[in-house]
């Protein structure tokens, strides 16, 4: 679980780095109100990050807090996962935007599974992780 959550906060970055350094690495879409829609999402996506490394870093120390910032992650990243689905139905991007388009269905449907396996697996662990000191399942 911890590899999974750091590799979510190395995608985060990445994706941000691209974003500022080459937007056409990253972007679906060159139209001006989809680069405002994208550019909206830079402190939300901090705080997905910040979760996911602040849930990593409790595991690791084997904190009850890992509970809290583990179901926060997940919030957080479907909470992003809606945002971004509604946009781009509502503007076609899927669809419409080639290559661009399908490199954004798949950075939502694995914003989609990381969010669900990470709320899940949280809440089947939930005992455990309130209790971190007794069990080796935070080893895996």
């Amino acid at each position: 679980m911890t590899t999974l959550l750091w590799v979510v906060v190395a995608l985060d970055v990445a994706y941000w780095i691209a974003w500022y350094a080459d937007r056409s690495l990253v972007a679906s879409n060159t139209r001006a109100a989809y680069y405002e829609f994208e550019n909206a999402f830079p402190v939300a996506d901090a705080w997905l990050g910040l979760c996911a490394a602040a849930a990593a870093i409790a595991l690791r120390r084997r904190s009850n807090t890992a509970l809290l910032w583990l179901l926060l992650a997940g919030g957080a990243g479907g909470y992003l996962l809606g945002m971004d689905v509604l946009y781009d139905l509502e503007n076609s991007i899927w669809w419409s935007s080639g290559a661009g388009g399908v490199i954004e269905l798949a950075i939502n449907l694995a914003t989609a599974a990381v969010s669900g396996v990470l709320i899940r697996w949280t809440w089947l662990h939930r005992d455990t992780l309130l209790r971190p000191e007794n069990s080796e399942v935070l080893d895996r």
